[in-house]
């Protein structure tokens, strides 16, 4: 699609390291690197929230088309947070391993709770959410949500605070420990009895 329209696709690409087999990359598809660039954010697969740090790779050409914008717009980052990248930057895979596995962990449980919502969901989403297709005798998302905010004192995320097209949709963060989640799948099972 790049090529033939002669467009540069940059892909955002925060959670390639959680709930995959393998990290998933744009650049590996072949001749990707002549039209794409490719960030990644260190927030979701290092857990550091906040530090703003990540990465762009790409061509060359592309690699210096951004650092001349960058450098007309900030000055990076404070120096220890660069530094504490870099140290993560370190981890092993088992460490990537074992974060995955409290990932799953929490997934099943956001799963438990879909299906006590009667959601539909597809099993093989990655990432740090869980999305869900409400019941159909739902009218929105934003009053579902609501009755079981105010009921069951669960925060579940409506789609349609996402835009329009959210509508009908429920989205489930995996933040959350699995004793919250599993104390939010009690809460709303207790109201729903």
């Amino acid at each position: 699609f790049g090529k033939k329209h002669g467009i540069v696709i940059c892909h955002d690409n925060p959670y390639s390291f959680i709930l995959n087999d393998r990290p998933m990359s744009i650049l590996s598809v072949q001749g990707a690197k002549d039209i794409c660039i490719e960030l990644n954010s260190l927030s979701k697969s290092h857990n550091m929230s906040g530090w703003r740090m990540g990465l762009l790779a790409s061509n060359p050409e592309f690699v210096r088309w951004v650092l001349k914008a960058k450098s007309n717009i900030d000055s990076g980052q404070f120096k220890p947070m660069q530094l504490a990248t870099v140290a993560a930057l370190q981890n092993t895979r088992e460490w990537h391993d074992e974060m995955n596995r409290i990932y799953a962990e929490r997934r099943l449980w956001a799963e438990k709770i879909m299906d006590l919502l009667n959601c539909k969901y597809d099993k093989s989403q990655v990432g740090l959410f869980v999305w869900g297709k409400l019941p159909e005798s739902v009218v929105s998302s934003k009053d579902f949500i609501d009755d079981i905010l105010y009921n069951a004192r669960v925060f579940i995320t409506p789609g349609v605070i996402f835009g329009s097209n959210g509508e009908g949709y429920i989205r489930i963060s995996l933040g959350a420990s699995v004793e919250k989640m599993e104390e939010a799948y009690n809460r709303i099972l207790t109201y729903n009895t």
